[in-house]
């Protein structure tokens, strides 16, 4: 029986990404699973997860960039707590990812990485991991 492992990381400003590929990968070795799918699923309506690449850390500054062109932080919003642009962002990047992996080893393309996507911090977050066992036959 393959147990959730929930984590916990700090986010060190309103809108940014936290790559989180290292974590999961240390989950794959905690596990007694080989081959699989691991879901990341993020507890929270001002956050989300993506993959992009994490090698080139312009991307990530890019991507959010042209997320707070497209959902500006003030606008003419009606929830009462002024975080109304962190709530689409989140819908728009989504709350969980499926990535398949073999030998221990996330199928990540090469310049692929996990990221945590704050859009409301600084704030302590929780992000969930699980893993279901597959046949890579």
């Amino acid at each position: 029986m393959v147990k959730s492992k929930v984590y916990t990381i700090r986010t060190p400003e309103r809108e940014c990404f936290v790559e989180i590929t290292q974590y999961l990968q240390e989950y794959l070795h905690e596990i007694d699973i080989t081959n699989g799918v691991l879901l990341v699923f993020i507890p929270h309506t001002t956050a989300g997860v993506t993959i992009n690449e994490h090698a080139d850390p312009s991307v990530v500054r890019d991507i959010l960039t042209y997320l707070k062109k497209l959902v500006p932080y003030r606008g003419n919003y009606k929830h009462l707590e002024g975080n109304s642009d962190a709530h689409i962002k989140a819908s728009l990047v989504g709350a969980s990812l499926s990535i398949p992996f073999e030998s221990k080893k996330l199928l990540l393309g090469t310049w692929q990485g996990v990221f945590f996507c704050e859009f409301d911090g600084p704030r302590t977050r929780r992000f969930i991991v699980t893993a279901t066992p597959c046949d890579p036959k």
